[in-house]
């Protein structure tokens, strides 16, 4: 979580709300919020409201958002997550709306979703439906899961009509009078246009908007017969059944899909949770395919993925220093300072609160490469030396007392660097949670390398590369053959 210094309400009426009262409820919910931008010492900036929403929303008439802007990151003493707690008491207790605060994540890879998606995949939505009830009810006991709901769920609201077709066929009223009456009255028709001044206006029959409201607004549409020609009652010729249906029917990947979508407390994990979902998906005894998507997705996509680019960035640089040392025990000396290295990074990252994210993985392998630089002084220049017709004891030593000082400034640089990204010597403000996870991660891992190179690589190197010949060892058996 980072201080983007801005946080979003996001807002839910009932489906089938009109966009008069959606925005009178989001009124509502903004007139809880302007005290708090008119306090003194008030970290909000200004507030922007749209209705209905964006994103998957924009197209829901029963939605709407509100931005809350806040202050420079200078002038305020509370941070985004703070701000936006003092806001929740007043924005949730709204009455006839779901109204929550959410804080935007420093790398949007779900629009305003919530982190946990899981999507369901089965043969049917009426199968879907019973799984996720079933699931959902397990869900909602843990308390580090919050707003556990399904993008499936029966409650737009619908009223089918059923024509009488004998009633309307002794009245002289054919289906399609009736059926082109409720299209015309209901959806709209332009019939003509109006030309004035040079502007064309159309003209557009409909019913008055309160009579569509409501299903009492039949009673006053009147169709005529061709039997008798009087008017009669539109609500005489049909039938009324009010039920609910989905708003939407999803799909992944072409098949029929729902998807499971919940909040998460900031003491929980999205890794944890996200393994509880899996356990409670599988004590239900269903069978059904899983996937995930958003945040959830990338997750499960970069942690399965971590240890392969771990492995591949060893590997690569394994094998460039096998080529440049002409030997494969020497390498896998200077390899060996790497486990060093992220220990200290991760020591570092435990010890300052931070969390291993995308930002302290790319840190991570960072480590990689600067902290094999130290290693590779020592031991390249103790071959010079061995070459020389020195024995690997002297060479060694020789090697580390020579290179002490190029390893320590170059390492000591390289801390230093990383202290403005630690401390935050300008304050907080945009990114700075990505830059104390990066440099948190690079200091702890090159000083404690540091630390430990300049004894562990000597050792190693006096136990492995003992059997191992001079460098020069090809050149002096050539040149022996050649004289």
């Amino acid at each position: 979580m980072e201080d983007r210094g801005v946080y979003l309400v996001l807002g839910f009426t009932d489906e089938g709300s009109s966009f008069e009262y959606t925005q009178k409820r989001a009124e509502d919910v903004e007139k809880r919020l302007i005290p708090l931008l008119q306090a003194e010492d008030s970290p909000y900036k200004r507030l922007i409201m749209r209705v209905p929403g964006f994103g998957s929303n924009k197209n829901s008439f029963n939605t709407f958002i509100i931005i809350a802007l806040l202050d420079d990151w200078k002038n305020r003493s509370q941070n985004s997550q703070t701000v936006m707690r003092q806001a929740i008491g007043k924005i949730v207790t709204v009455p006839e709306t779901i109204a929550f605060p959410i804080s935007p994540q420093s790398i949007r890879v779900s629009s305003y979703n919530k982190p946990v998606q899981m999507v369901i995949l089965g043969r049917s939505y009426e199968e879907l439906e019973k799984i996720q009830n079933e699931v959902i009810n397990k869900l909602r006991s843990n308390k580090n899961l919050s707003r556990v709901d399904s993008d499936y769920a029966r409650n737009k609201p619908e009223i089918k009509l059923s024509i009488n077709k004998n009633k309307a066929k002794d009245l002289g009223i054919s289906t399609d009078v009736i059926g082109k009456t409720l299209e015309t009255l209901y959806g709209g028709k332009t019939v003509t246009q109006f030309n004035k001044l040079g502007k064309e206006y159309p003209i557009i029959l409909q019913q008055y908007l309160g009579d569509r409201r409501n299903k009492e607004g039949l009673a006053k549409i009147f169709v005529r017969s061709k039997d008798n020609g009087k008017l009669i009652s539109l609500a005489n010729l049909v039938e009324f059944k009010e039920e609910g249906s989905a708003k939407k029917l999803s799909r992944y990947n072409r098949q029929r899909a729902i998807t499971i979508s919940a909040n998460i407390s900031e003491n929980y994990t999205l890794t944890e949770a996200m393994k509880y979902l899996e356990k409670t998906l599988s004590d239900t005894q269903n069978k059904n395919q899983i996937a995930w998507k958003g945040k959830s997705e990338e997750v499960k996509e970069t942690s399965n993925e971590l240890f392969v680019i771990f492995g591949l960035a060893l590997l690569t640089a394994y094998l460039v220093m096998a080529a440049t040392f002409n030997s494969f025990i020497h390498p896998f000396i200077i390899i060996l300072t790497v486990p060093l290295a992220l220990f200290g990074g991760l020591v570092f990252i435990l010890f300052l609160n931070s969390s291993i994210n995308i930002f302290s993985q790319i840190a991570l392998i960072i480590l990689i490469g600067i902290s094999t630089k130290n290693s590779i002084l020592i031991v390249d220049y103790a071959n010079q030396l061995r070459a020389t017709g020195k024995n690997i004891d002297i060479s060694i030593k020789e090697a580390c007392s020579l290179r002490f000082r190029p390893i320590m400034m170059t390492s000591i640089s390289t801390m230093i660097a990383m202290l403005p990204l630690v401390i935050g010597n300008i304050g907080p403000g945009a990114g700075e949670a990505s830059r104390l996870a990066v440099g948190t991660t690079i200091l702890g891992g090159m000083m404690i390398s540091t630390f430990f190179t300049l004894y562990v690589t000597p050792t190693m190197y006096l136990s492995l590369a003992k059997n191992t010949k001079r460098i020069d060892a090809v050149d002096i058996e050539l040149k022996k053959q050649l004289d």
